[in-house]
């Protein structure tokens, strides 16, 4: 055999060993689509797919160090305002979380970070409330003292 004979015969086999392994790939994608379809029908079981979701992301986190992020990038993960207003970021959390969901092929990883996002930023909610409730307690016993001043 001549050398172009070898070439073309190498390319053809090359060739179809591309065509099967490109095959292959396409149908286990169609099959993945598939199950994720027939999973989205059942909208009982995507509560609890939810719900295990949450428990599993929330409780995962204490059992390896526990990583904080910033405020700043808490709110530019849900894209919020620095309001921090619960209604708007409860609303982005729900979104954004579903959207994410793996069964409707979304990110395992980005659905950890907007969970993230939302401890953080409800962290930082319950403390200005504490800071607000202490200043407004340091604030009562001065403004008591004042009136007693102005009585006498």
């Amino acid at each position: 055999m001549s050398w172009p004979r070898y070439i073309a015969n190498i390319i053809l086999i090359a060739s179809q060993a591309v065509g099967r392994a490109l095959s292959r790939a396409i149908r286990e994608e169609l099959n993945a689509s598939r199950q994720a379809a027939a999973s989205r029908s059942s909208p009982g079981r995507q509560e609890s797919i939810h719900k295990g979701a949450v428990h599993n992301l929330k409780h995962g986190m204490t059992l390896q160090a526990r990583k904080r992020i910033y405020l700043q990038e808490a709110i530019q993960i849900l894209n919020v305002s620095p309001n921090l207003e619960r209604e708007e970021i409860k609303k982005r959390y729900d979104h954004l979380f579903a959207v994410n969901d793996k069964a409707k092929g979304g990110s395992l990883y980005i659905q950890s970070k907007v969970v993230r996002a939302k401890e953080r930023i409800d962290e930082e909610i319950r403390n200005r409330e504490q800071s607000n409730e202490s200043n407004s307690k340091e604030k009562c016993p001065n403004e008591s003292a004042k009136r007693e001043e102005q009585n006498t």
